[in-house]
């Protein structure tokens, strides 16, 4: 798959997508200081999946209706890297077919898919 990972989410995410052969850039070594707004658009022209911790991107998509191709909010209570890694393997086990296209909210414990926009 092919994502982008946000400045927030931290590179030992992206590192650790591109270990398992995903196709990642990292905003934090590439383009850090992006804008949330360029960000989501470089992701949307570039076909690919926004993973962040950042929910400022909700507002974009909700409420200003910005085009994306999949967005995973992780709302996590345990921020370090190691656990981040952790529910992304989980999420990508059962739930990779559900990426594309939707916004999925996800905790330690849940899983929550809002259909395509």
């Amino acid at each position: 798959m092919r994502f982008i990972v946000d400045e927030c989410t931290g590179p030992a995410v992206a590192l650790w997508l591109r270990r398992q052969n995903h196709d990642v850039i990292s905003v934090y070594d590439e383009i850090r200081g992006a804008a949330d707004r360029d960000v989501i658009k470089k992701a949307f022209e570039q076909y690919r999946i926004l993973i962040t911790n950042d929910k400022d991107f909700g507002e974009l998509i909700f409420r200003e209706k910005m085009p994306h191709r999949g967005v995973v909010l992780l709302r996590l209570e345990d921020e370090r890297a190691a656990n981040k890694i952790a529910v992304l393997k989980h999420l990508l086990e059962k739930y990779e077919n559900s990426l594309p296209g939707n916004f999925i909210v996800v905790t330690e414990t849940t899983v929550r898919i809002t259909g395509k926009m």
